[in-house]
């Protein structure tokens, strides 16, 4: 350890030792900026998991429910229907 803190020894010096540190500051900038934009997206209000796909039957029955078109007892009446049929992803049955 004295040669590497000793400069006039003929070591680097102690130098060598802010090389590590400056690859950890690297490797935890990279990944605080990951997380705080593109991971972040998946997350998001804007990308739910359990969200149907825009021309799934349960959007559309969520939309003509939302729209005023079907009362409550129709739409609850439909989806336990659209249940049956294409069930729901981790749902237990």
């Amino acid at each position: 350890m004295n040669t590497l803190a000793n400069g006039d020894g003929g070591g680097p010096g102690p130098w060598i030792l802010f090389l590590p540190l400056i690859w950890a500051a690297v490797v935890v900038g990279v990944v605080t900026l990951l997380r705080r934009t593109v991971w972040r997206g998946r997350r998001g209000p804007w990308h739910p998991v359990d969200r149907p796909a825009g021309d799934s039957p349960l959007a559309v029955l969520g939309r003509r429910f939302a729209a005023g078109e079907i009362d409550e007892d129709e739409y609850w009446r439909r989806l336990s229907v659209l249940d049956e049929q294409f069930g729901r992803k981790g749902g237990a049955r």
